[in-house]
């Protein structure tokens, strides 16, 4: 019979074998406490890939020694939870670890809701998505939602010792020696996926020769190559890569030059040009606007450029961008004058165009009063005339408030300003 891989021979047998998430598991947390309390509740357990969710579901039950079943939201069939509840009914209590729970169809799930409430079946779902953007709230609802964090390197390191170790499960029957180089390879190229950590470990003793003492060397060359295809961990349809998106905006707002450039490369690693691109033209309207006016249109350069020559030259002109951006002034004036507007018009504070900015293009216009008393700017000095142009129930409203960031907006602040005092002298 083929062995099972090592990161599922290596899957804890109880919650005090659980490596990380100390938040859940630690003593005194709210799951140690359940299974301290010999009270297993209903819940979602959601994180990044290889933190050990499905783990951690089988090694509650356990420790309480529940009969567990594992099934796939999308690949097994109703008629499995059929025979799962049929099983629960004969011995009591049955816990259903149910992997990609976000998955779950209504026939399904209509069929668990009942079982699920009346305790015959305790669920631990496991997902990498959001629940709140995607479990169906009559799931949602009925269970306690435990994020799990990613695995630090110094996890990893702790896995990677006990699977080296131990003679039942893991590697202990085999004489390996590995150098601390190697080691800290596995850690960290893992990215916090423990199951990765543990299938390039098994690669890397599988393929390497005894050598004549009988020792298997693992070396940092040999971690390197087991873990190429592990560098870096980035699902570009999952809540992580939206994670990454805001983590981005959110850098070149603060104008952290380095944290953007970081979450930028992780998104130039997922592949998502598009993304990028799209993030980059909104910030440079949105968070730099009148500051540096000129982002906009750069932004919109480098766009062009990294459109047409592709990863991985597509970096160099994005990472001038990213750069500009960051280091640039910020004003959100400009976006939030107009949201201000578009506020009052949504909510009905508008009014009639006054008569003397109406249309006077036309025949019998004049006998309208359509444009009579209008007055040419340009026809006065420094083209500028005080006349009413908002209607006349917002006619003192004020929807911009400039700042004074970047020389650009500095100037146009005074004349704004310069603007406000003429009004207020024609009006004394």
């Amino acid at each position: 019979m083929k062995q099972k891989p090592l990161a599922y021979r290596m899957r804890p047998e109880h919650v005090n074998e659980i490596i990380g998430q100390p938040h859940l598991v630690g003593e005194g947390k709210i799951i140690y406490r359940m299974v301290k309390a010999e009270r297993l509740a209903s819940m979602i357990l959601f994180g990044p890939p290889g933190t050990g969710k499905t783990s951690m579901a089988i090694a509650l039950a356990k420790s309480l020694e529940i009969p567990v079943k594992i099934l796939n939201a999308v690949t097994d069939k109703k008629k499995d939870m059929e025979i799962v509840v049929e099983e629960a009914k004969m011995i009591g209590q049955v816990v259903l670890v149910l992997d990609e729970v976000h998955r779950l169809d209504k026939a399904k799930q209509d069929f668990l809701l009942p079982h699920i409430e009346n305790n015959l079946i305790t669920l631990i779902g496991c997902t990498t998505s959001n629940p709140y953007h995607s479990i169906n709230p009559a799931i949602r609802s009925r269970c306690h939602l435990f994020e799990l964090h990613a695995l630090t390197a110094a996890d990893i390191a702790i896995a990677l010792d006990r699977a080296i170790k131990d003679k039942t499960k893991g590697l202990g029957t085999k004489d390996i020696s590995i150098t601390e180089e190697a080691l800290n390879h596995f850690s960290h190229s893992a990215a916090g996926d423990m199951r990765a950590a543990l299938n390039g470990l098994e690669l890397a003793v599988s393929s390497t020769p005894v050598s004549e003492n009988n020792q298997i060397m693992i070396h940092l060359k040999i971690a390197e190559e087991c873990m190429q295809k592990k560098s870096f961990s980035h699902d570009k349809d999952g809540d992580a890569h939206y994670d990454v998106l805001s983590a981005f905006q959110k850098s070149i707002r603060g104008s952290d030059v380095n944290a953007a450039l970081h979450y930028l490369g992780r998104l130039i690693e997922a592949g998502d040009l598009d993304s990028i691109i799209r993030r980059m033209i909104v910030i440079a309207y949105e968070d730099i606007g009148l500051a540096n006016p000129q982002a906009g249109p750069r932004a919109m350069a480098a766009a062009d450029a990294a459109e047409r020559l592709g990863f991985p030259e597509a970096r160099i002109p994005l990472s001038v961008a990213i750069i500009e951006l960051c280091l640039s002034p910020k004003s959100n004036t400009a976006y939030k004058a107009l949201d201000a507007a578009l506020h009052d018009i949504r909510n009905g504070i508008s009014g009639d165009i006054p008569v003397h900015l109406k249309d006077s293009h036309y025949y019998g216009a004049k006998t309208l009063g359509r444009g009579i008393d209008y007055k040419y700017p340009h026809n006065y000095e420094n083209g500028w005339i005080d006349q009413q142009y908002l209607p006349d129930p917002i006619k003192n409203k004020k929807y911009y408030s400039p700042k004074a960031t970047g020389k650009f907006e500095q100037a146009i602040k005074q004349v704004y300003d310069n603007i406000q005092k003429q009004k207020e002298k024609q009006k004394n």
